[in-house]
């Protein structure tokens, strides 16, 4: 497996969301969610309509059991997630059961590759000239949450690494860049 960087320049991210917008609102999910929840994009593919709707409204946190501890995870769906995911089901005519990014060819999800493809394209519409993969989405949402001030103790175990020093390369943070963290209680 090619390693793939994180998109650390939110310009970009708000690019490629434009740029997504204009040809699909799947792929536009499918990378919104990816950036905001840090899911693998195994479990991402597999999604189902119930897994983040209620019936009547999104649900705050979408819930997925670790394939190798068999352990029930939490991810919230934050406002930007639930913003696209109320577009995309208004214009699309799915059932609870239907998979969220389901392929137009069949009633499977879309691919890997597909995704892939779906993410490399936008990157490569806006000028991103560093490798981008599948795991760039994962990557770039735990860059941006160490940036604001998640513990680096949080997002090993939401990436279920095994030390911190893993954790940080996995994200792009150089050990030895210093660079401020924000930390906005906002209160």
């Amino acid at each position: 497996m090619e390693y793939v960087n994180p998109i650390k320049k939110i310009e970009k991210i708000q690019a490629m969301k434009k740029v997504l917008r204009q040809s699909s609102l799947r792929d536009l999910l499918l990378f919104v969610i990816g950036i905001n929840t840090g899911i693998k994009v195994h479990d991402l593919l597999y999604l189902t309509v119930k897994d983040v709707w209620d019936g009547s409204q999104t649900r705050e946190f979408l819930y997925l059991k670790d394939e190798k501890n068999g352990e029930v995870k939490a991810f919230y769906l934050n406002s930007k997630v639930r913003e696209v995911l109320r577009d995309y089901l208004a214009s699309n005519q799915l059932q609870p059961d239907d998979f969220l990014f389901k392929s137009k060819k069949n009633n499977q999800p879309i691919t890997r590759q597909q995704a892939y493809r779906i993410i490399n394209h936008a990157a490569k519409e806006v000028g991103i000239q560093e490798k981008i993969g599948t795991h760039t989405l994962r990557k770039t949402f735990g860059y941006h949450a160490y940036r604001k001030g998640v513990a680096i103790s949080i997002l090993k175990n939401i990436f279920n690494q095994h030390s911190t020093a893993e954790t940080l390369k996995y994200i792009g943070i150089d050990k030895n860049e210093q660079k401020l963290i924000k930390v906005d209680v906002n209160l």
